[in-house]
């Protein structure tokens, strides 16, 4: 860990120690997560198309309690909320990882990692009790993705991704959010050029969207 990352979580520590703990969902004070903000995680299966031949599964809808948890593990560092989303990631992987499938995430970026001290994907996986293969590296740096459209986020992320050799069969590549779903596109593709005969995309929650490759999200399960 980073000088200024040490120094960063001792900060927080610090403030936890000193101010009252509240809910990351709705505020209240003296809990983590109050119980109907924990509630509002239950998982629900949603999958759509985010280019030809490929599709992602979430479980959870990028918006409101379960946003706001989310945000409050990657930006304020409260870690400790990842065993709230485990159980909506476990029934995620339980339900989509193949058999004899090899397990990956989508990596993060150097400087991310400096700045936080952690990797949000690595906690959430110890949390729901899962394990899963490094194959992917930063090949090149990228611009940040918010505020980028579509074709925008597309051609910030091209290339931006290799892997490590794969001897055919099933890869199960997973991210935190999916938005447009331009990072597990480049992803999937950087799989298969290693030698990947299937992709399998996944991320824990779903941002809304007017219009996906072909229509809306669907939820397919609850």
């Amino acid at each position: 860990m980073s000088l200024h990352a040490a120094l960063t979580r001792s900060f927080r520590d610090a403030l936890t120690f000193w101010l009252p703990v509240s809910c990351a969902g709705c505020g209240v004070v003296d809990s983590d997560l109050c119980r109907g903000c924990r509630d509002a995680l239950n998982a629900r299966r949603i999958r759509r198309p985010i280019q030809p031949g490929l599709s992602v599964t979430s479980v959870l809808v990028f918006e409101g309690v379960a946003a706001r948890v989310i945000r409050a593990i990657k930006e304020e560092g409260r870690t400790s909320l990842a065993r709230e989303l485990a159980p909506a990631l476990d029934e995620l992987l339980r339900l989509s990882v193949p058999a004899g499938a090899v397990l990956t995430t989508v990596p993060g970026t150097r400087a991310a990692f400096r700045r936080r001290g952690f990797r949000p994907l690595d906690v959430l996986m110890r949390r729901a009790g899962w394990r899963h293969e490094r194959l992917l590296r930063v090949a090149r740096a990228t611009d940040d993705q918010r505020g980028l459209g579509r074709r925008a986020r597309r051609e910030n992320v091209g290339g931006a991704f290799v892997s490590r050799p794969i001897a055919g069969g099933t890869v199960v590549v997973l991210d935190d959010v999916v938005t447009t779903g331009a990072t597990l596109a480049e992803a999937a593709r950087a799989l298969r050029a290693a030698g990947a005969d299937e992709v399998v995309a996944l991320a824990l929650a779903d941002t809304p969207r007017r219009r996906s490759f072909e229509g809306e999200s669907r939820v397919i399960e609850t």
